[in-house]
């Protein structure tokens, strides 16, 4: 089981890592390219992309072919990916490795939590995933410090070698212990679990920090480098957020299992909605760059209990496991890529507050649909 953990962990510790990686890249691409918010927010929403066409093309290959095999797809479009970012000189060719990059993703996240969660006692799931939900977390704690060391050092050596880490990657894949069989897809079971409580709400919550988070990806970097901050002092500052949110992961993973996921989630909709109208401010960035720390760890707060929802509700309409988080990584993506193309688009035409705002009225909103009552229905269920 530990072997099996930490092959998950560093799983989508990479995987988050190169999805975090373009954040202080992204003035870099913005002043290179002569991008507008707009284009910014278009290329970090290209991963969300392609984690949302292949969410449930992964989840079925999960089902069908075994969690093994679905990763190895995973990790080959991780490796063709980066050598893509490696080389590209265009707006086009970085958006076309940045979709494939997400499009591996989705085969990756479902075959290793399936096979996570196969193994699982029932009571410890909520901490498992946590621990693996703390390994993402870190891992976009690092990808700052990656896209940082590539706007110093060239993008080329950096991403080439992200690339020669996905064969060892699939190689460590390839001599672990046993996967989980292969099952056949039942779209009977899909229609039953989409009409779960804990399924619908657990899809629902994983979307919205995915949509806060695609928002601050674009506009807190442009707004610290206006403000005259470099790649290194961006990437210091996600660095710091994800790095206490790598810490609460797990924290809030045993909460989930002894008192129930949704008492987090209120927590973490409240301070999201405060902190939402403070970035809606604006301001100077020893003002800013602390809420953009704060934001991320309350966003991050509520990806566990989703992904626990999520597992709770497949496993009582009997989806298989594959699919579900076939389903999550399709739900994470719609707000991933909602996030930064709309938030960019909006923010580009009327000015940053406004997609803050948005942010902090759906905090608030789900907060109040997340009532106590509400959450003892969801979690009897």
């Amino acid at each position: 089981m530990r072997r099996l953990l930490l092959l998950v962990a560093v799983l989508v510790f990479v995987d988050t890592m190169l999805y975090a990686a373009l954040t202080p890249l992204l003035p870099h691409f913005a002043r290179e390219l002569h991008l507008s918010k707009a284009r910014a927010g278009t290329l970090v929403a290209a991963y969300a992309a392609g984690a949302l066409v292949g969410g449930l093309p992964g989840g079925w290959a999960t089902a069908k072919l075994g969690a093994r095999r679905a990763v190895l797809v995973g990790l080959t479009g991780m490796g063709i990916a980066s050598l893509g970012f490696a080389f590209a000189d265009s707006f086009w060719t970085l958006f076309v490795a940045r979709f494939v990059q997400g499009l591996g993703s989705a085969f990756t996240w479902a075959g290793a939590f399936a096979w996570l969660l196969a193994a699982a006692p029932r009571e410890t799931r909520g901490e498992l995933i946590g621990s693996a939900m703390g390994a993402a977390v870190f891992g976009a704690l690092f990808g700052p410090v990656i896209g940082a060391a590539a706007a110093l050092v060239g993008r080329t050596p950096i991403f080439c070698a992200l690339a020669g880490l996905s064969v060892v990657l699939a190689a460590w894949t390839l001599r672990l212990g046993a996967a989980p069989d292969a099952e056949t897809p039942s779209f009977t079971a899909l229609w039953l679990a989409l009409r779960n409580r804990q399924l619908a709400g657990g899809l629902v919550l994983m979307a919205l920090p995915s949509l806060l988070f695609g928002i601050l990806a674009v506009l807190g970097p442009l707004h610290l480098s206006h403000a005259g901050w470099g790649a290194a002092a961006i990437g210091g500052v996600w660095l710091l957020g994800a790095g206490l949110e790598a810490i609460q992961a797990p924290i809030v993973g045993r909460i989930s299992d002894r008192r129930g996921p949704l008492v987090p989630v209120r927590v973490s909709l409240a301070v999201g909605a405060v902190v939402s109208l403070g970035l809606a401010a604006g301001g100077r960035p020893l003002f800013y760059a602390p809420l953009i720390v704060i934001a991320a760890i309350a966003y991050g707060v509520l990806f566990t209990p989703a992904f626990a929802l999520i597992a709770d509700g497949a496993e009582h309409t009997g989806l298989a496991q594959g699919m579900a988080f076939g389903l999550m990584s399709a739900a994470w993506a719609t707000g991933a890529v909602a996030g930064p193309a709309v938030g960019g688009a909006i923010a580009n035409a009327t000015g940053d507050w406004i997609p803050y705002m948005i942010g902090a009225a759906l905090c608030a909103s789900f907060l109040v649909a997340v009532r106590p009552r509400a959450a003892r229905v969801v979690t009897q269920s």
